[in-house]
């Protein structure tokens, strides 16, 4: 099977990009590999930000594990309800996540609600989590896109522009191609090539440039939560334009509109609204403050419980000596 993945007008010719390896006798997929390093990432970006606004790593360590959990399921949920047409009739493959099949959206919205749950149960204010968490799940973010390039997956309509993606046309699915990537497609040695747009390339790129803005960001903010309000917005603006040159859009069942691109459009429009609001004034900026305290107030408690204990200790032994 032809593995060559170019970038023509760039250079770049990978001759052998495989989808997967083989270890023993179980077979690893690269999707999965770069979900895994994405997330490890994703949760060290988030402890070394609650480390530098004064708050605990072990909260974000903790929290992980219910996020990227719930953040999974939410993205192959949020996959499956708007492709059932096809796992309707294939049930078994609802579970198969190693051809890919996971909805961004979908784990932001699952990660989310594992965040304001964590806070209930933790009654800790959810805001400051989200702005912590949020850099972590951007960073994630721009490194999973990856996974998308080794499937050969999540590209946009043809174009011979300078970012070109040429594959093979057996690599690709064939639902995800279109007539005009057909029409011009180039037959090499004997095989069948189609050029495509990158589009988890800008995907990835743009998960970039919001981190980077994020971080600024966040020393300017004016209210807890305004940092991720600012992720959102930031990608829901580039994810409607992406999403719109996209040749694997899932569509709200009954209508030609991709979830996705209404689901960004959204975002942007409300969360735009939000840190106006926040902007003139709406909202305070105090559970960071809330949390840091509560975190010293939990060191003082345990350290005055240790000290009451060693006192303790101390009047038993004078009261054994004769």
């Amino acid at each position: 099977m032809n593995q060559s993945i170019a970038f023509p007008h760039l250079g770049i010719y990978l001759n052998n990009v495989g989808s997967s390896f083989k270890i023993g006798g179980f077979t690893v997929a690269f999707y999965g590999v770069t979900l895994g390093i994405a997330i490890l990432v994703g949760i060290l970006i988030a402890a070394w930000r609650a480390k530098k606004t004064g708050q605990s790593p072990d909260l974000y360590y903790d929290l992980a594990i219910y996020s990227v959990i719930s953040g999974v399921l939410g993205a192959r949920i949020y996959y499956v309800i708007f492709t059932w047409s096809y796992y309707k009739d294939h049930l078994g493959e609802i579970i198969n996540l190693r051809q890919g099949g996971l909805a961004i959206y979908g784990g932001v919205i699952g990660a989310v609600i594992a965040v304001l749950v964590y806070s209930k149960v933790k009654k800790i204010k959810p805001a400051v989590l989200l702005d912590t968490a949020g850099c972590g799940l951007v960073v994630g973010q721009m490194i999973g896109r990856w996974g998308n390039f080794f499937n050969r997956e999540v590209f946009g309509r043809y174009t011979d522009g300078l970012f070109a993606m040429r594959i093979p046309l057996s690599a690709a699915r064939m639902s995800d191609v279109s007539d005009e990537m057909l029409q011009n497609a180039q037959t090499i040695d004997g095989m069948e090539y189609i050029q495509v747009t990158p589009t988890f390339l800008y995907e990835s790129a743009l998960c970039l440039v919001i981190f980077i803005l994020m971080l600024w960001y966040a020393k300017h903010k004016k209210f807890d939560g305004e940092v991720f309000v600012f992720y959102a917005f930031c990608y829901g603006v580039g994810r409607f334009f992406i999403e719109g040159i996209r040749t694997d859009q899932l569509k709200i069942p009954g209508t030609n509109l991709p979830v996705s691109q209404v689901l960004a459009g959204v975002a942007a429009v409300v969360c735009l609204g939000i840190i106006l609001a926040g902007r003139i004034g709406l909202f305070s900026k105090n559970n960071e403050k809330m949390i840091i305290e509560e975190s010293e107030a939990l060191e003082k408690e345990s350290a005055s419980a240790v000290a009451v204990e060693n006192n303790e200790e101390k009047k038993e032994v004078n009261t054994e000596i004769p």
